[in-house]
This record gives structure tokens, C-alpha cells and sequence, in this order.
């Protein structure tokens, strides 16, 4: 029995608001009251916006007393990734040049969750601007993983993955540029969404790179990350059947093409996530659906690809902001936008080309076969935040940013543990077809008890400078 609303699946939250037995406004208090409990451990919330919040939840209770009623977002607490602007509300970027800064109007997104009727309870910590991390030269610590606070969450949805792994809330937005979403939702235990390129607007969000950015969620559940996803995403303009209206589908007669020689064979992939995956290919075959191996381009072709993308873009975004505040940016993010320097218009060009041959090939010799592919997330566990000392970036080998250079859809879905961390299955998708992948991955999930696995209890934290930081609140 679930005894604290904050804990309630949304779908169960909103049947509670819809009969009577919970108010927003009780459920938006429980929620704040478990950031107040757990956030001095995990550094999820930049922004905690509590006043705002209860008004907006009891002109939630409001609306549904007088009938009105919104959809299953209608009035559920949600957090969004410092990235998107929120009105009147601080916004960062995860940077220190913005300190202070209150955007005037509301990322489209954010419009949307409002209209939705969901409640916005705060802006979660993102890597600055979204590039490298975790990095210890800002004036607020990285997001700790809510499994072990001493390991980081990945990026650059760093907030959002805690957050919603240590029971702060329930759903997110994020974004996704080569797998912001996917790796952290991996390495902290949730789930990761990551739609097709453009399914959901990305106006008033802080670019990155425009070919390569996606706007996506991290939630507790893949049910929940449809419902969220069919809340904020362009309907009007597509065919494409909502994320969730197949939840709860027979798998029967659905080919999945296993990618597993594109992970097995990389040294670094550690041999429990191999077998995790192979496991999950297994409970995916007894649910019905049919397993073939397939051969899927190198990785590294779309590393490449997306890496070229990604510096050179990033540089002409941030590149008069470099010229006017470069001393505010953390030494790591300055060094590493200033690496596109070294490349030109025409290798950005060869660059688009190569990533729409790839795109092209994966729906000819793949999608044209198979429903969806199965693979890897991460190819280990998330790594301790002393693997970071140095001034040099570190990477961490993970199988996502192929994805984000072809725009098909992808979700991450836990799978299993290493040494009591988190691992996760990716499962990518033909292009606007988010309803079968959203169906494989509950189905799955619904399968398996790792999605039902809560972290320990947090303890505090404290900061590089020796204090526990609390988040900053109205």
C-alpha cells in the first residue's frame, strides 16, 4: 500500500483527484515536503518554486471541482530541466552567466504542461548549458545519483534523473542532444524518453545543436513518460498515434532486431550489462515478440557524425557569448565549445550529409525489417564523481547518440543491477512511431521488477567547499 502521495503513480494520483480522495494541493505539499527532506543529498532542484506551485495547484482543485478537467496531467506536480524557460522564474542554463536571469515568457513546452493543467513545482539542475560535466567550478554542486550520492547521474538531465529516481517527482522534462535523457534516466534506474526529432517543439529552450537537439522526458515509468510525452507533443501536425495508446499490448507478431554485437563487442562494456540485455531479450521473446540479431553501422560512424555536429554548432551558438562572459563558463564547458574552432562550415556540411546517409541506411537495411531495435543505453554503471578530478573531460561509453543523429526514437528502460547500480535496454523506433516503442518497453517493464526498485534513503552531502547546500525555494 502506498501511503505518501508522492508516490502514487500518476495515473493512480489522478484517479484520487478526479474522485475525491486527494487534492492537488495535498499532493503538491507531499511533493515539496519530499524535496525539502531529500534534496540537501541530492542537488536535483535549482529552483524549488513552492509559493507559485500551491496557487497552482488549488486552481487545479478548483478547475476539476467546477468540472473541468484537463487531462491526466491536471493537476500533478512536474519539474523541468534549467534548460527551458519558465516566466518570471529563475533560469539558469546550469551556468553562472545567467545568475539572476528571469525570462519573460515560457519555453513552448512549458506553456503546454500549463495548459495540461500540471502543476510546476521547480527547474532541476542541468551540465552547464548542457555540454560536458559534472563539473565543480560553478557556484551550485553537480546532481547526485540518488543509488550511491558519491557516483554522478550522467548528463546532461542530470536534476531530472535525480529528481525523479529519488521520489521527487514523478515525470520531467528534459532535452536530449547525443543522450541527456537516455544516460542519465540509465544510470540513475528510470526511465528515459526520448522522441522523434521535432515531435515536441523546442522554442525557448537554450540551443546546443540545432540539428542534433531533442526535447524528451525522464519519468518513473514508461506510462508516465507517455502520458507526459502525449501532453506537450505535436499532435496536430502528425499522423502519429499518442505515445500511449497501446500501453498494455500483446507484443505478439512484433520483430525486434537485437543489436547486440553493436555493445558486446566493446571492451569497455561490462560483462553483467551483457548479460542483463541478453536477459531482456529473452523476456522479450516469452512476451511474444520475435528476436532476431541485427547488424547496425559502427558506433563509431555516428559518433563521429554527431561529434562534429555537436562542436560546431555549440560554437556558433555560444560564440559572441564566449567573446562578451567567457570568464563566467567552467573551464571544462569553455575548453570544450572552444573545440570548434577547429572545424569548419564545410566539415558541419559533410557532417549533415553523412548523418542523413545513416539515417537513410538504418530505415532500409533496419526499420524496413523490424518494429524496433534493441541495445544498450549505458555500457556500465554510473562511475564515481572522483573519475571527474582533472581538468580534462571525461567520457563515459554509452550506445545513445546514434539516435539523436538519425531523429528516430529511443527509450531507455532498466534491466537490471551491477553492484547494486542501475542498468538499462535502449529501444529505438521507426520515426513518429512512439506508440509501438512506449508498448514494448511497458510491456516489458510491466514484465520485470527493476522498474518497481527504489534507491536507499538519502544522507547529506556535503559540497566541495564542506557545506550541505539546500535548494533555493520562494
Amino acid at each position: 500500500m502506498i501511503e505518501n502521495p508522492a508516490d502514487l503513480p500518476i495515473l493512480e494520483a489522478a484517479e484520487r483527484l478526479r474522485d475525491g480522495r486527494l487534492t492537488s494541493v495535498a499532493l503538491t505539499v507531499a511533493h515539496l515536503d519530499r524535496i525539502a527532506e531529500r534534496n540537501g543529498a541530492y542537488h536535483a532542484f535549482l529552483h524549488v518554486a513552492a509559493e507559485s506551485a500551491l496557487a497552482e495547484a488549488a486552481r487545479a482543485d478548483e478547475a476539476l471541482g467546477c468540472g473541468e478537467d484537463r487531462g491526466p496531467l491536471h493537476g500533478i506536480p512536474v519539474a523541468v530541466k534549467d534548460l527551458f524557460d519558465t516566466a518570471g522564474m529563475p533560469t539558469t542554463y546550469g551556468s553562472d552567466v545567467y545568475a539572476g536571469y528571469l525570462p519573460t515568457e515560457d519555453a513552448e513546452v512549458v506553456r503546454r504542461l500549463r495548459a495540461a493543467g500540471a502543476v510546476l513545482i521547480g527547474k532541476l539542475e542541468t551540465y552547464e548549458f548542457a555540454m560536458v560535466g559534472p563539473v565543480f567550478d560553478r557556484s551550485f554542486p553537480p546532481a547526485a545519483n540518488p543509488w550511491d550520492v558519491r557516483r554522478f547521474t550522467g548528463g546532461s538531465s542530470s536534476g531530472s534523473a535525480a529528481a525523479v529516481a529519488g521520489g521527487l517527482v514523478r515525470t520531467s522534462v528534459a532535452s536530449d542532444t547525443g543522450g541527456s535523457v537516455r544516460s542519465p534516466a540509465a544510470y540513475c534506474g528510470v526511465v528515459g524518453f526520448k522522441p522523434t526529432y521535432g515531435r515536441i517543439p523546442a522554442r525557448g529552450v537554450f540551443v546546443l545543436s540545432p540539428s542534433l537537439d531533442h526535447v524528451g522526458l525522464i519519468s518513473a515509468s514508461v506510462a508516465e513518460a507517455a502520458i507526459t510525452f502525449d501532453a506537450i507533443a505535436d499532435a496536430e501536425t502528425t499522423d502519429a498515434e499518442p505515445a500511449a495508446s497501446r500501453l498494455g499490448g500483446a507484443l505478439s507478431g512484433l520483430r525486434i532486431g537485437y543489436a547486440r554485437k553493436w555493445f558486446a563487442d566493446d571492451p569497455e562494456t561490462l560483462p553483467a550489462l551483457l548479460d542483463a540485455v541478453d536477459g531482456a531479450a529473452s523476456q522479450l521473446s516469452l512476451l511474444g515478440a520475435r528476436i532476431e540479431e541485427v547488424a547496425l553501422p559502427a558506433a563509431p560512424d555516428f559518433e563521429s557524425v554527431g561529434a562534429v555536429i555537436i562542436h560546431a554548432e555549440a560554437f556558433e551558438a555560444h560564440r559572441r557569448q564566449l567573446a562578451a562572459s567567457g570568464d563566467g563558463y567552467s573551464r571544462k564547458v569553455f575548453q570544450n565549445i572552444l573545440s570548434g574552432l577547429c572545424l569548419t562550415p564545410e566539415d558541419l556540411v559533410r557532417a549533415r550529409h553523412a548523418a542523413a546517409r545513416l539515417r537513410d541506411r538504418i530505415d532500409r537495411t533496419v526499420f524496413a525489417r523490424f518494429d524496433a531495435i534493441l541495445t544498450a543505453t549505458t555500457l556500465t554503471p554510473a562511475i564515481p564523481f572522483a573519475d571527474f578530478a582533472g581538468e580534462a573531460a571525461r567520457w563515459t561509453p554509452m550506445r545513445t547518440i546514434a539516435f539523436n543523429v538519425t531523429g528516430h526514437p529511443a527509450l531507455s528502460v532498466p534491466c537490471g543491477f551491477a553492484n547494486g547500480l542501475p542498468l538499462a535496454i535502449q529501444l529505438a523506433g521507426r520515426a513518429g512511431d512512439e506508440a509501438t516503442l512506449c508498448q514494448i518497453g511497458h510491456a516489458y517493464e510491466q514484465a520485470s521488477d527493476f522498474a518497481a526498485s527504489k534507491p536507499p534513503l538519502p544522507f547529506p552531502r556535503a559540497a566541495s567547499d564542506g557545506r550541505t547546500q539546500p535548494a533555493p525555494s520562494e
